[in-house]
């Protein structure tokens, strides 16, 4: 079954980027996204995992020359109908074959989707790299994770859902959530995100908290 799809088909993320907390996520990652353009003259931006383009379409009528990549068909109709969507070049992939563009073709590189929807450290590595390999060198790769500290204060304790999360074993010993693809969402911790830094050779700049 492809939860992936279905989730996004029928889960309206425009309305949760536009929600408190959504808004709070945005308006942090649209600065750091800028700070970081604004450091190397980034002009040439991919956006991998786009979504329904709250962010590919921003960037596109400030006058960034934008790239949007995105797997669900259902998000890529929403991106495109919106005011400023035809200012964006889209295509329909996968974060782990960026093969349609050339090395060090972008300035840089935003990551803020697939990460959550990846279950091996071997397929994250591979987007990460594939991330890499298309930015040029010097250049900025901006990743968004779902943390699992916050993840089990959030929705295990504050939303009363240890005994599920206990019955189902959706925990370990040492309170790291198991994720499968029926979950939707991959967890992470910062230690496991060192991990990945250091086998792909990449340096971390910054580790931000956006909501």
């Amino acid at each position: 079954m492809d939860y992936i799809n279905e989730y996004y088909t029928t889960h309206d993320e425009d309305s949760r980027l536009l929600s408190k907390h959504g808004s709070v996520e945005y308006i942090t990652t649209q600065k750091y996204i800028h700070e970081c353009a604004k450091e190397t003259a980034a002009r040439k931006i991919l956006d991998v995992g786009a979504g329904t383009g709250r962010y590919s379409v921003a960037l596109a009528s400030e006058g960034f020359d934008v790239t949007a990549l995105e797997l669900i068909e259902h998000n890529i109709e929403i991106l495109k109908s919106k005011p400023g969507g035809e200012k964006v070049k889209v295509h329909q992939g996968n974060a782990l074959d960026l093969s349609r563009f050339d090395n060090g073709e972008f300035d840089m590189t935003l990551l803020f989707g697939p990460m959550y929807h990846l279950y091996t450290k071997e397929d994250k590595i591979r987007a990460l790299s594939e991330a890499m390999r298309v930015t040029k060198r010097g250049g900025y790769i901006l990743v968004a994770y779902c943390m699992n500290e916050a993840t089990v204060i959030c929705y295990v304790f504050a939303s009363g859902n240890l005994q599920h999360v206990t019955d189902e074993h959706l925990l370990t010993d040492d309170w790291h959530c198991i994720s499968e693809p029926k979950e939707i969402f991959e967890l992470i911790r910062t230690e496991e995100i060192a991990e990945l830094d250091e086998a792909l050779g990449a340096v971390r700049v910054k580790l931000v908290a956006t909501d």
